[in-house]
């Protein structure tokens, strides 16, 4: 992978604005806060297409691995290339959990958990606001 996109705090702000994010996008993508449950754009969206980091346009998921967890965040079984989110250890609020972010630009997107579907046994929980979708 190429060098990861880096931007100040303002860049980030003003492409954002510019690209019609979610007001909470920003605190979300570059402060790994998280939106609440059910008021997410693509919680109950199931068009065809791809979903992409809201900050850099890299693709991340197929439309095609999006299923309803019922935890009221979009959540999909696998990303869409190996290499295309990179996972951290998160020990914040008194528990352990795998962070995910962007590959390309670091963009915090959400957590990944082992209880999903198969194949994979993945869950993606995504924040909507971390995420553009492009349809086919």
């Amino acid at each position: 992978m190429t060098d990861k996109i880096e931007k100040t705090d303002a860049q980030w702000q003003a492409l954002l604005a510019e690209k019609g994010a979610e007001p909470v996008a920003f605190e979300v993508t570059r402060h790994a806060a998280t939106e609440r449950p059910f008021t997410g754009k693509y919680e109950d969206h199931y068009a065809e297409g791809t979903y992409r980091c809201i900050c850099c346009d890299a693709e991340l998921f197929d439309s095609s691995t999006k299923f309803d967890a019922g935890c009221g965040w979009p959540s999909f079984s696998e990303e869409i290339q190996t290499g295309a989110i990179e996972e951290h250890v998160d020990t914040s609020h008194g528990r352990v959990r795998t962070e995910t972010v962007c590959a390309s630009c670091g963009a915090h997107l959400g957590h990944v958990f082992e209880d999903g579907p198969a194949p994979t046994g993945l869950r993606y929980c995504m924040n909507s606001a971390s995420l553009d979708f492009k349809p086919r």
